[in-house]
């Protein structure tokens, strides 16, 4: 069985809704859905959690959220310029040493796209498991615009046309491209091995999410996703 760890990253200084991480949603801080999902998981398949964060509010929340909160992100991992890999790398040297084990696999559960299932975990686990050379697994959405057939940029001389070219003249025949959701990244250890380590790699795969999954980025979203939840709509 392989030995998985999942990592909740969850720094305290989000400039575009401050506090995010712990925002009260539909009666529960943000931070509790990601929890309740991981500890889930981990009590099924026998999982490792570590809770990276630099903030005390966070990692207060996360202990009521029944989450391991003995780890502390270094300040030079929080800043609004590293990259998140760079802290999952980190977490995951605290939790080998700390818990004495090689991971063979690290999930990554994004505290601000919280719409997610243990089957579109288990799912991003077995597509990675299903091509060893593969480093890393990352959850996406169908998209409602295509670059190569219906999106558009200025060009030269104040013009607009489209992003790739306008090689495509019908949306079935444009190739098939996704949205990234943010919600769910799995990585095999040797991903992470470089001096700045990408969840995109020239070995990535994705899973598709065939259910909403959105990005909580500004205040609106907040108050759809609380609308849905307190309305019965949507049950996570």
């Amino acid at each position: 069985m392989a030995k998985i760890l999942i990592t909740i990253c969850a720094r305290g200084g989000s400039k575009g809704i401050p506090g995010k991480n712990i925002k009260e949603i539909a009666g529960r801080p943000l931070l509790d859905y990601t929890a309740r999902t991981a500890l889930a998981f981990a009590r099924k398949h026998d999982a490792d959690i570590i809770l990276s964060s630099d903030s005390e509010a966070i990692l207060e929340v996360g202990a009521r959220c029944g989450l391991p909160t003995d780890y502390r992100r270094p300040d030079y991992l929080a800043d609004d310029v590293c990259g998140k890999p760079d802290a999952i790398k980190d977490a995951l040297r605290f939790a080998s040493e700390k818990n004495h084990t090689d991971y063979d696999m690290i999930v990554d559960l994004d505290v601000t796209s919280p719409i997610r299932t243990i089957a579109d975990i288990e799912g991003c686990i077995e597509i990675l498991k299903s091509k060893p050379e593969a480093l890393t697994v990352f959850s996406v959405n169908p998209c409602a615009r295509n670059p190569y057939f219906n999106m558009v940029e200025e060009k030269e001389g104040g013009y607009y046309g489209v992003v790739l070219g306008g090689l495509y003249t019908t949306r079935q025949s444009a190739p098939k491209v996704y949205d990234m959701n943010a919600s769910i990244y799995v990585y095999r250890p040797e991903a992470l091995e470089p001096e700045h380590p990408r969840a995109v790699t020239d070995r990535s795969l994705v899973y598709v999410m065939d259910h909403i999954c959105f990005d909580l980025d500004e205040p609106s979203d907040f108050d759809y996703l609380s609308y849905l939840i307190e309305t019965h709509r949507l049950e996570i």
